[in-house]
């Protein structure tokens, strides 16, 4: 049990850190499309 609860927790860990890296990318690429755009608008 106490395996199966440090491996849950590991498991959750690891998912939180890859959408919370996927999400700070996402945010990057978006601001700097838009920053792109802004650049060829003005």
């Amino acid at each position: 049990a106490t395996k199966k609860a440090t491996a849950t927790k590991k498991a959750t860990a690891t998912k939180k850190a890859t959408a919370t890296k996927k999400a700070t990318a996402t945010k990057k690429a978006t601001a700097t499309k838009k920053a792109a755009a802004t650049k060829k608008e003005g």
